[in-house]
């Protein structure tokens, strides 16, 4: 890995205290002479500060296009209500814990709401998951299209961060906020929107084309 690379690889703030801590905490046994716990200790923060990484990445350039908003894999593809004939479609993006914790915008437009729900931290694979778990749902507009996007916490899951406020601009795979731990990021769309993706695949917030709007 290039210096360059490693340059434009951060961290976020949030997760500051969870590298910091056993960082300090592994200099104590280390004096002491307990490596093996110190170890583990160096290894824990050095996971924390993979987890919480926050690499630069560059939205496509083209028209018309909405982009992931989160690493992950794609566990549903389907309309939102399916007896209705024109019903919004729904993506559902499963980030695990290797994966980047960041959430981006999936179009360029002006966040006109956002909601947080309380609720439970079931698995966030669940369909269930994105109509009970702790959620957060941006609404998000252009002149072509409205997206709701919704950050929702999984099992490990205890704490969404959302950095924006409704009246706020953001540019397309612009950063908006994390989820800590494994959690799950729902993407609604206009039911004219022409798909990209299907259920399996791997995606990539901010670069990776989650469909295309007519």
């Amino acid at each position: 890995m290039s210096y360059k690379t490693v340059r434009e690889i951060k961290v976020a703030r949030e997760g500051l205290p969870y590298i910091l801590i056993p960082l300090l905490l592994a200099i104590i046994p280390l004096v002491l002479g307990y490596w093996p716990v110190s170890i583990l200790l160096f290894l824990l923060s050095g996971f924390m500060a993979f987890f919480f990484r926050d690499p630069r990445r560059r939205a496509p350039s083209e028209m018309g296009v909405i982009v992931a908003p989160a690493d992950g894999r794609v566990t549903r593809v389907q309309p939102l209500s399916p007896e209705d004939e024109k019903s919004p479609w729904v993506v559902s993006i499963f980030l695990s814990p290797l994966d980047v914790h960041i959430n981006r915008s999936p179009i360029a437009g002006t966040v006109t709401d956002i909601t947080y729900t309380q609720g439970k931290f079931l698995m966030a694979t669940k369909e269930q998951a994105s109509l009970v778990n702790e959620q957060n749902a941006l609404t998000i507009r252009s002149e072509d299209a409205t997206v709701v996007c919704k950050q929702i916490a999984g099992v490990l899951a205890r704490r969404i961060v959302c950095w924006k406020r409704a009246g706020d601009f953001v540019a397309l795979g612009e950063r908006f906020g994390l989820i800590k731990f494994s959690s799950r990021t729902d993407l609604i769309m206009p039911h004219g929107v022409q798909l990209e993706v299907r259920k399996g695949m791997r995606v990539k917030g901010g670069v990776t084309i989650i469909g295309r709007i007519a």
